[in-house]
């Protein structure tokens, strides 16, 4: 029985998982393309916001987090807040590590290998995106990314939730640290609408649908009915979110293609040096694999409305700053999926215990 239920479920996503960096590298270039023929959908696709949120791109990031929501099992949720070990190497990740290394970065390529092409005041503008970037940790889009890599959504949901609070105690006193700069506020509207939005309403929606379904059709309807077109709507909802995001940035890779890759070699040589840092220290902990692939993922990867949203208060909205927090943007898809294949592939470093994390089958995450 569980064995033709994974082929049923390998059958049903295979077109899109296998093929998932193709479908992605045509929505990338698809998105560009739509912003550049047609820029006037980008203006009126981009000036739809409310509290520094993109409805677009909300209802996009529901549609992409709400059946993975659904797919959770809520009762493992409890059990993963009271793992302490997966929680402290994220947050020391998070907090300890990544801002200082991405600051590291920053300065390495800004001040020092880019140096002869970039003018001072535009090096420092830079420098300061890419640390606004590294200090704030990403929240709801590693569901996704956990997800796919077949983690402990119960930990990953966990985490998302700390994030968020982490975020309110330690941004802004680290931003100031880090780039020397007083009086920076705490983005409170950036992050209780990005939580409210991308985290709480998928949640209350997934929970919801989740008991209301078991509870009325059973637990075999809920696997076999609900849960595969659920799963082909979460990835396809992520192709369409690339399409708009490139659509509404992608021109600036057409505009200074040069300034983009000084900016995305930084971002992405931290964030592997701080996934693999946190992917290795996880064996020695005796982390398993669906503890330590979203431990290192959520170590990795940036909040970067945030980081946006800050930029454009403190530098202004033409400012360098802004910039590399919108390269930021641009590169955390394929930067991610990138870690997310690379956990795949290592995922027999780990020992594999037969628990039951997402959709109750015993076969460890869902996905």
């Amino acid at each position: 029985m569980r064995r033709d239920m994974a082929q049923e479920r390998e059958s049903r996503l295979g077109v899109w998982e296998k093929y998932l960096s193709l479908w992605v590298a045509l929505c990338i270039g698809a998105g560009i393309g739509i912003g550049k023929v047609f820029p006037k959908i980008s203006d009126v696709l981009g000036g739809l916001t409310v509290a520094n949120v993109s409805i677009p791109i909300a209802i996009c990031l529901f549609m992409m987090i709400y059946p993975i929501m659904v797919q959770i099992d809520f009762s493992q949720v409890k059990k993963a807040a009271r793992a302490p070990k997966p929680i402290i190497t994220t947050l020391v990740a998070n907090w300890a590590i990544k801002p200082f290394t991405m600051t590291f970065f920053a300065w390495l390529f800004m001040d020092v290998v880019f140096k002869s092409f970039l003018s001072p005041e535009i090096a420092q503008e830079y420098r300061a995106g890419m640390i606004l970037l590294g200090v704030a940790p990403c929240t709801a889009m590693v569901l996704m990314w956990s997800y796919l890599a077949k983690g402990n959504m119960a930990h990953t949901l966990v985490m998302t939730a700390i994030n968020s609070l982490s975020m309110v105690l330690f941004y802004a006193p680290l931003v100031q640290f880090l780039l020397g700069i007083s009086g920076i506020a705490i983005p409170w509207k950036a992050i209780v609408s990005s939580v409210a939005v991308y985290i709480g309403l998928p949640l209350l929606c997934g929970y919801f649908t989740r008991t209301q379904t078991i509870k009325r059709r059973g637990i075999g309807w809920f696997k076999t009915k609900l849960i595969p077109p659920l799963r082909t709507v979460s990835i396809i909802t992520l192709l369409i979110t690339l399409l708009i995001l490139f659509s509404l940035q992608g021109d600036i890779i057409t505009e200074l293609p040069a300034s983009v890759g000084m900016i995305a070699i930084g971002i992405f040589l931290n964030i592997l040096f701080v996934f693999a840092l946190t992917y290795l220290i996880s064996k020695p902990i005796h982390l398993s694999y669906e503890d330590a692939a979203p431990t290192a993922i959520i170590a990795g990867s940036n909040h970067f409305e945030v980081a946006v949203a800050v930029a454009t208060t403190v530098f202004g909205l033409s400012s360098g700053a802004v910039l590399a927090t919108v390269v930021g943007v641009l590169t955390e898809v394929p930067f991610m999926l990138f870690l997310v294949w690379l956990c795949k592939k290592t995922r027999g470093f780990f020992y594999q215990p037969r628990i039951q994390y997402a959709d109750g089958d015993g076969e460890g995450a869902s996905g």
